[in-house]
């Protein structure tokens, strides 16, 4: 009798076996979408596979999904592309997709896959991406002359910023020498003076834009030392060079208006700017002529000219007070003298003769007694003096 196994000793020799079956390791699986689920959490998409008669489970982790450029659905027929893994909690077995496609776009979208995962791990899409210049002097675009690319990107280049020159890299942009002939577009455009790089041409087929899906045209997006935007096709449209770009654009015209500032917005933020300027101009000005005027009001309260009128003016005031008071000095000093007069006129001899009074000198001193008295006298009266003789002596 065989030993007897646990279901998870049985789950993890299945899942050894399968793993290790060489055959089971990058199949490719065909069939319709059945049923499908992504987790919201991790971002994992889980789903079913059938063809009419049989399915398979199949889970595709975040990290390819988000790599997906399509939306699966169910009923969608798909090539699902990885290796046989069982889930050995369950038992069930699965398919761990790496990859899937649409079906029927047969070897050429599978060597597309191959070359996007040859660059993807060469770090050809992971390289930093480059700021676009704000206002570029000049575009260069690689693309056909005779394509309608370059006249939309002209027009809108016109219309938007007039101050960029466009330069045309003509290039072939379909068929089998197209290749080459952008990656040496792309070389001479990068050599020049231009601040960036538009690859671009109009819609077509998947074969019409297979070129933008070579090695060559890739390589040379990623080589260029100036910022490159790529715009083939039309929206929906995606290549690897749109990959290796710095930027993607929908359409030619929508590149041109990347590259571009609108001159109505660069005329805006000037007027803004101005008015700003205007007004905090205005305020410092108003900030130092209120200055100058406070200091002007210092200056002329401390002005010498100022100090001189207020001096002139206290000198005035001392020399009107100075004459007043020299004029009540002399009045007071006439009033003194009439005053003195008035005494010195009052004790006068000759007042006293004009009364019939007469005085008498002796040797021109005023006799005041007659003891003693002899000689000669003079008696002065009003109207004049007389000599006489003392004859009666006592």
């Amino acid at each position: 009798m065989n030993s007897i196994l646990t279901v998870s000793a049985v789950n993890a020799y299945i899942a050894f076996k399968l793993k290790n079956d060489p055959k089971l390791k990058g199949i490719a699986v065909s069939g319709e979408i059945s049923d499908i689920t992504v987790n919201q959490t991790s971002g994992h998409m889980y789903f079913s596979i059938t063809d009419g008669k049989s399915y398979i489970k199949a889970v595709m982790f975040s990290s390819n999904v988000a790599r997906l450029r399509f939306t699966p659905y169910v009923g969608m027929s798909i090539i699902a592309f990885g290796g046989i893994d069982v889930y050995e909690r369950s038992g069930v077995y699965q398919i761990v997709c790496t990859q899937i496609m649409p079906s029927g776009e047969g070897a050429e979208r599978l060597a597309l896959l191959k070359l996007r995962d040859e660059l993807e791990s060469q770090g050809v899409f992971s390289k930093p991406k480059r700021e676009l210049p704000r206002h570029p002097a000049k575009i260069a675009v690689v693309t056909s002359q005779s394509g309608a690319a370059i006249h939309d990107i002209e027009a809108v280049a016109a219309r938007r910023y007039p101050f960029a020159c466009v330069t045309l890299f003509d290039a072939l942009v379909q068929g089998a020498s197209a290749p080459q002939s952008i990656s040496d577009a792309l070389a001479m455009a990068d050599k020049s003076d231009a601040d960036v790089i538009i690859l671009t041409r109009g819609g077509g087929s998947v074969g019409d834009l297979s070129c933008f899906n070579t090695k060559t045209a890739v390589m040379a997006v990623y080589n260029c030392k100036k910022p490159v935007v790529c715009a083939v096709g039309h929206e929906i449209d995606y290549t690897l060079c749109d990959l290796a770009a710095d930027f993607r654009a929908p359409t030619p015209s929508a590149a041109a208006e990347l590259c571009t500032p609108d001159i109505k917005d660069i005329y805006s933020t000037v007027l803004s700017l101005r008015d700003n300027i205007t007004s905090s101009a205005t305020k410092r000005v108003d900030s130092f002529s209120s200055k100058v005027s406070g200091m002007t009001e210092l200056l002329t309260a401390y002005s010498p000219v100022r100090r001189i009128s207020s001096m002139s003016y206290e000198i005035t005031l001392l020399k009107n007070s100075i004459a007043s008071a020299a004029a009540a000095r002399i009045s007071s000093a006439e009033n003194s003298v009439k005053g003195l007069n008035g005494i010195i006129s009052s004790a006068d001899p000759m007042l006293m003769a004009s009364k019939g009074y007469a005085l008498i000198y002796q040797n021109d001193e005023i006799v005041t007694r007659v003891t003693g008295l002899s000689g000669v006298i003079d008696i002065k009266m009003r109207d004049g003096s007389i000599s006489a003789r003392i004859i009666n002596d006592e």
